[in-house]
């Protein structure tokens, strides 16, 4: 498995926190907020795999693009960036080893939280 950082991803990512498009939301909330299985197919219908793939900060070269499993590390509900996705991903990434992934997503919270410009 060869997971990296999608950057249109992150660059998407952080275009959504500065616009404001975002739910400052506790850590533990990402389990009532993640999409659901039902919204991510619906998502998909309309927008295609392309859209649906800026919503995830990791993407796993072993699968095909037009899986599901293909991406990894979500961190918003296909409208804005939640701050308790961010948090679960970041721990996520730090626990499997994906620094690159780690960082970036250490970099969007801090946007989320007034540390960066």
């Amino acid at each position: 498995m060869t997971v990296k950082l999608n950057e249109k991803a992150f660059e998407h990512a952080k275009h959504l926190v500065r616009q404001g498009q975002t739910v400052k939301d506790e850590r533990d909330d990402w389990s009532e907020h993640a999409p659901t299985a039902a919204e991510e197919n619906a998502y998909l219908d309309k927008h295609g795999w392309s859209d649906y793939g800026l919503w995830f900060l990791g993407v796993d070269s072993d699968l095909g693009e037009e899986t599901k499993g293909h991406y990894e590390f979500p961190y918003g509900d296909f409208r804005r960036v939640h701050r308790c996705g961010v948090i679960s991903a970041e721990s996520r990434a730090a626990q499997y080893d994906h620094p690159d992934i780690q960082k970036a997503l250490e970099e969007i919270h801090g946007l989320l939280d007034g540390d960066h410009a």
